[in-house]
């Protein structure tokens, strides 16, 4: 398992985290008073999901779980797998669903609905958490497998 990979994905999720943080308006009028910060907002909030799926998309490569036929099942086979839990599955899917939104409905999508989510970060920790979790088992496994050759 290339770690390393991971870990500098992860730190790439962290950078555009802090940067949103940083830009987020406090109040709903001055997200939608700013377009410029507005547009930003959603452009580090889309990059931020789209890392946490090459996150996903990584780990299930070097494990040779197998290519997903969808993008629900990338979340699937982890959790399968016990990388993710129950409790992370659906703020996982949601963050998907959201950016599917983003991609491809962008005129439609709801500013109300955007400035919640950017302001509630905290399932991107979780799921770093869950992760790196997962990165320290890989480690004890692969010790104990060289332990025994």
């Amino acid at each position: 398992m290339d770690k390393n990979r991971i870990i500098t994905k992860i730190a790439e999720l962290d950078s555009y985290l802090e940067e949103l943080d940083k830009i987020k308006p406090d109040n709903f009028d001055s997200y939608i008073g700013s377009i410029e910060k507005k547009r930003a907002c959603e452009r580090l909030f889309k990059i931020s999901i789209e890392t946490v799926l090459d996150i996903c998309n990584i780990i299930i490569s070097e494990l040779k779980l197998g290519l997903p036929s969808n993008e629900e099942q990338i979340f699937d086979k982890l959790l399968e797998k016990k990388i993710i839990s129950n409790k992370i599955m659906p703020k996982l899917k949601g963050m998907k669903g959201f950016r599917n939104i983003l991609v491809h409905k962008y005129s439609e999508v709801k500013d109300e609905l955007v400035f919640e989510n950017i302001d509630n970060l905290e399932d991107f920790d979780y799921f770093k958490e869950e992760i790196l979790r997962f990165l320290k088992t890989q480690g004890k496994e692969n010790k104990i497998r060289k332990d025994k050759a």
